[in-house]
C-alpha cells in the first residue's frame, strides 16, 4: 500500500473546502435574494464574503502549486 504524502492531501482537502465556502456563498445570496433581502443584506454580504475567501483561498494555493 502507497504511502500518502500529507503535503498532498493538505492540497486537496484544502482545494475541496475552498470550493465548498464557494457553494455555500452562492446560496447565501440566492436564499437572501429569493427570500427578499436587499442588494446590502446580511445574507448577501456574507454571501460574497465566502465566495471572495474561498476564490482567494484557491488563488494562493495555485501560486503556491506554480512557485
Amino acid at each position: 500500500m502507497p504511502k500518502s504524502d500529507p503535503k498532498q492531501f493538505q492540497r486537496a482537502s484544502t482545494r475541496v473546502l475552498s470550493i465548498a465556502m464557494v457553494l455555500i456563498g452562492i446560496v447565501l445570496m440566492i436564499s437572501t435574494l429569493v427570500r427578499g433581502g436587499g442588494l446590502f443584506s446580511t445574507g448577501v454580504i456574507f454571501g460574497l464574503l465566502f465566495i471572495a475567501a474561498g476564490v482567494a483561498r484557491l488563488f494562493l494555493l495555485g501560486k503556491r502549486n506554480s512557485g
